[in-house]
Formats: structure tokens, C-alpha cells, sequence
């Protein structure tokens, strides 16, 4: 199981991805808006979501845990 983590302070712009959904390395799966920039996450790990911790409009700090990647 793995932790997908925010690698910026920021807020949750957008999420492309749902629970259940299988997932690769390098998909991108979430974008945070920090400083009037748009950082996308990519996934580190293959695997499928497991569960989603944040939604569009959460503030969310360097390290956060965004989603779980079993």
C-alpha cells in the first residue's frame, strides 16, 4: 500500500482520478494550485486507488496524504 502525498503546499484544483480506478507509474492524478500555478501529482507506484482523502477546494500542506495506492 502506498501513500500518494502532496509534494507542495496548495489547493486541490482538480482531481482526475475515483476510487477503484487502476492507476500506472507517471499517470497524473491530481492537480494543486499554488501560487497561481497549476502543479500536477503524479502517481510513484501502480497499483489501484484505494481511497481518496481530499476534495476540489481542500488546502492541503507539503507532505499531505492525498490518496492511497494499493
Amino acid at each position: 500500500m502506498a501513500k500518494l502525498e502532496s509534494p507542495i503546499a496548495g489547493k486541490i484544483f482538480q482531481i482526475m482520478i475515483e476510487v477503484g480506478q487502476a492507476v500506472t507509474d507517471d499517470d497524473e492524478l491530481m492537480i494543486i494550485e499554488a501560487m497561481k500555478m497549476e502543479n500536477p501529482v503524479f502517481c510513484e507506484e501502480a497499483g489501484t486507488v484505494k481511497e481518496i482523502l481530499v476534495a476540489v477546494g481542500d488546502t492541503v500542506a507539503e507532505g499531505h496524504v492525498l490518496a492511497i495506492i494499493e
